[in-house]
């Protein structure tokens, strides 16, 4: 899939890459104010938001809010090992807690990784307790987050698309440039 066209099919062209760009500085800018700092005309803008909200390229607008504000300062990521034969049930027991704010199935060795936040540490292992003893759920790992080192952002892959035609060759498996490093990542 070339590097201009989502996963739901949509086309990015520098005017999407530049309006996406503008509205990820400011999310709550009005149609005009994109408009003005895009250099685009509003009726473009315009256009253009209605297509992203249809194609999937945008989520729903949506304000999160800071779990710390809610008494929940302090954010871990639990991973657990399931018993495959109740992966949905370990699932729907997992949503009934509060503390989970979202899951993920990643690939590896890891069944599930839970984002989970708790009010201190005493309440953080009584929120991993709860995971562990939810059913299907074999072993969980918990890791604590000191603190956010690079926040959740899109901007770069926008002005990658912006600075760039077509993206840069990579160096093949076993080719001239990959001489240059041994296995196990040692150079000669």
């Amino acid at each position: 899939m070339p590097d201009d066209v989502t996963p739901h099919g949509a086309r990015l062209d520098e005017i999407d890459r530049r309006l996406l760009a503008t509205l990820d500085d400011d999310p709550r800018a009005t149609v005009l104010t994109l408009a003005d700092r895009a250099g685009l005309a509003r009726g473009t803008v315009q256009s253009r938001l209605e297509r992203y909200q249809r194609d999937g390229l945008l989520r729903a607008h949506s304000t999160r809010i800071d779990p710390a504000a809610l008494g929940r300062p302090l954010s871990a990521m639990v991973s657990a090992e399931l018993d495959q034969h109740h992966i949905d049930d370990a699932c729907a027991a997992l949503a009934r807690i509060p503390e989970v704010l979202e899951c993920f199935a990643p690939a590896g060795e890891t069944d599930l990784l839970c984002r989970v936040v708790a009010r201190d540490p005493d309440d953080l292992y009584r929120v991993s307790e709860e995971i562990r003893l939810c059913p299907g759920i074999l072993r969980t790992r918990t890791s604590v987050y000191l603190r956010r080192v690079i926040p959740y952002r899109t901007r770069l892959l926008l002005e990658e698309g912006l600075t760039t035609t077509a993206p840069a060759p990579r160096p093949r498996r076993g080719g001239a440039a990959a001489g240059a490093v041994r296995s196990r990542g040692q150079r000669s």
